[in-house]
């Protein structure tokens, strides 16, 4: 008996390798909307850690709390870029 290695139905096309074919494009982000995403996640992340710790699972919930100040010192990495939007107040 032998195996046939089947090509998958849909190939990657273009600079994306996880492109699929007629799907739409993802514009790149602005620097304020990416540092939103970046504090909502913090948020999200910081709710995740609350939710370990009421579960007595101390280990998950200090992972998650230090995935938060990653998140925070992204976001505030940057708001002090050039590019970025520092006139803000």
């Amino acid at each position: 008996m032998f195996i046939a290695i089947a090509r998958p139905a849909v190939e990657p096309v273009g600079p994306d390798p996880v492109a699929v074919p007629g799907s739409p494009t993802v514009a790149p982000l602005t620097p304020r909307a990416l540092h939103a995403r970046l504090l909502d996640n913090a948020a999200a992340r910081r709710m995740r850690a609350r939710e370990r710790r009421l579960a007595h699972r101390d280990e998950d919930a200090r992972y998650w709390l230090a995935a938060t100040l990653t998140a925070v010192r992204k976001a505030g990495e940057l708001r002090s870029e050039d590019r970025s939007f520092a006139s803000l107040p």
